[in-house]
């Protein structure tokens, strides 16, 4: 029990003259851990042919984790702020770290069930505790620039996937010499894929660990040099005031965010998910070959992996200029346009669809970045992580359509390998549509009503007894 207290929020309040620039690179180390969710393409049909199943099969064990993600963030939106960053980043690494040792179990013996509960449901949780730990932190950390403050750290979940792609194949042809990275029909052996899971278990247990000790909370009253809260009023849409997690969840607002968000998730998620086959498919021969390689597609799920990670940090800063309203606008408007252009000529030149892809990521990734600035400028900061995790339930509901929508068209198509740009039209043009909903609920958004607002007295004394 006297170990554990080295986790708890009074033994993590910075001292006097604590950088607050120190912040970004500890939340940093959990997020870029966790933000390996995103490279499960990579070894996507090795895990399709060791259980000889089919892709919405295995898309399901993305699909349960981004469940779980949100629903952990939701429920456990509270605790985390009642019991701070440090602790909520320790239980995040442990289930993290038991769902790659669960999982690693389900492929060994064959139990898909076992990959499910493990990645899926366990790691899951991980993700969704991991992913709110410091963003109310940051926030309280850089109240004069949240945008930029969360898309620091945020942005490591989108990239996360930028080094755990090229990790995952030297992995697996250094435990499966027959996998060859390089050739389209390889595919890494039950073996190898087991020896991965345990191998990214234990390495990122050990990062966040990083992250767990490294993280600090502002004093009481600590703010910025030079900052003065009463000219954050001057933005649009910008409150001073405060709002509860249970009172933000009655507001109109609250619900077209989630709306917002759950539109953008699913429109990127898609792509994700399906990145590597994807580009292969969309540039594949009459004679059924694809003139992308399999290394080639592999690059590609990197490169989005940068654009996704960038447009957390480029796009999350440039709305503390602009604003929030106007940012996500311009992330659904032009996304609706960019995902047309995929659809319709995508397929005429590799740049081409690659840079539409590259478009749309860096939205995608911009819009999880942009979102807890949004509603700290709409709700406060008083309970921004709590009202922050319940907003990631519309992440859960698009971790399971998005997927679903993408392979439930491919399968019906014809089956991995032999698919062309053809089979994917019908779900980038129902994206467009999901995009466009999202848009009007972006223009729906305005500032909270004062009758939701929570009492300056009420406040005070909450975050006295944190």
């Amino acid at each position: 029990m006297g170990i554990l207290s080295v986790l708890d929020r009074e033994h993590t309040i910075a001292p006097p003259g604590y950088s607050r620039w120190l912040i970004p690179p500890a939340a940093l180390a959990v997020h870029l851990c966790i933000g390996q969710a995103y490279a499960t393409s990579v070894y996507k049909t090795s895990l399709i042919k060791h259980f000889d199943t089919s892709q919405t099969a295995i898309g399901v064990i993305f699909s349960i984790a981004i469940v779980m993600l949100g629903l952990s963030a939701a429920i456990g939106g509270t605790w985390v702020e009642r019991n701070g960053p440090r602790k909520a980043m320790f239980v995040s690494a442990c289930f993290w770290a038991s769902g790659f040792l669960v999982g690693a179990l389900g492929i060994g013996t064959g139990q898909l069930w076992l990959v499910y509960l493990g990645y899926g449901f366990i790691g899951g949780i991980g993700l969704g505790i991991g992913y709110i730990s410091p963003v109310s932190t940051l926030i309280k950390w850089f109240p004069d620039r949240p945008g930029l403050a969360t898309g620091l750290a945020i942005m490591g979940f989108g990239g996360g996937a930028l080094v755990a792609s090229p990790a995952s194949r030297q992995l697996l042809s250094l435990y499966d010499d027959g996998y060859d990275p390089n050739v389209s029909t390889s595919v890494a052996g039950g073996g190898a894929l087991v020896a991965l899971f345990l191998t990214l278990g234990i390495a990122y247990f050990i990062i966040m660990m990083f992250g767990v000790f490294n993280i600090r909370v502002p004093a009481d009253g600590w703010k910025p040099a030079g900052f003065d809260p009463s000219q954050v009023k001057a933005k649009a849409l910008v409150t001073t005031a405060n709002v509860s997690a249970a009172n933000a969840i009655k507001t109109p607002q609250f619900w077209c965010l989630w709306v917002v968000l759950l539109c953008n998730v699913t429109a990127g998620i898609g792509i994700l998910e399906q990145a590597s086959p994807m580009i292969q498919d969309f540039f594949r021969g009459a004679d059924g070959k694809s003139t992308v390689a399999v290394a080639a597609a592999a690059g590609f799920v990197g490169l989005l992996s940068i654009f996704n990670m960038a447009g957390r940090f480029v796009w999350s800063s440039t709305s503390d200029v602009i604003g929030r309203k106007p940012i996500y606008a311009m992330y659904l408007g032009v996304g609706i346009v960019a995902y047309f252009l995929l659809a319709t000529v995508g397929h005429n030149s590799t740049a081409i669809f690659v840079l539409l892809a590259a478009v749309i990521l860096s939205f995608y990734g911009g819009g999880f970045a942009t979102v807890p600035a949004y509603l700290r400028d709409l709700f406060g900061t008083y309970q921004v992580g709590a009202i922050h995790g319940r907003l990631l339930t519309a992440w859960s509901v698009a971790g399971v359509a998005g997927p679903l929508i993408i392979n439930g068209f491919l399968d019906r198509e014809g089956k991995p390998g032999t698919l062309t740009a053809e089979a994917y039209r019908p779900a980038l043009f129902t994206m467009v549509g999901v995009l466009a909903i999202g848009f009007v609920a972006n223009l729906l958004i305005r500032p909270v009503a004062n009758r939701f607002h929570e009492q300056a007295a009420t406040t005070t004394a909450a975050e006295a007894t944190k």
